[in-house]
């Protein structure tokens, strides 16, 4: 009996990868095996670069928020530690907002931190 093989499913997940590689340079966007290396090693970086973005908005807020508070004579650390000891409960992404976008309603935090 002769061996059966199922070239629609076959064809069909190689297209499916084939799709992924879209706009890749070079062999990587038309020949099969560099192509399935290429996506795996594009979906690895994307998954890193997901937490890598975590990070970096974190270090990014905590910039701005020492920017901030060194307007009103303080340092990160310092701040912080007031901010958590009087029951502030602003995380450091709308207390770096506030502190670009909003000076007057951050010096208002920082003031009644101050007390």
């Amino acid at each position: 009996m002769p061996r059966s093989v199922n070239h629609v499913a076959s064809r069909a997940r190689r297209k499916n990868l084939m799709k992924l590689a879209k706009g890749y340079f070079g062999r990587r966007k038309n020949v099969w095996t560099v192509a399935k290396n290429a996506i795996e090693k594009g979906m690895l970086y994307a998954y890193s670069g997901r937490k890598q973005k975590k990070r970096n908005f974190r270090s990014l807020w905590i910039t701005r928020i020492n920017a901030g508070a060194r307007l009103h004579g303080m340092s990160y650390s310092q701040f912080m530690g007031l901010v958590h000891k009087s029951g502030i409960e602003l995380n450091r992404k709308v207390l770096a907002d506030l502190a670009m976008n909003h000076p007057e309603a951050f010096k208002a935090v920082v003031d009644s931190v101050k007390k």
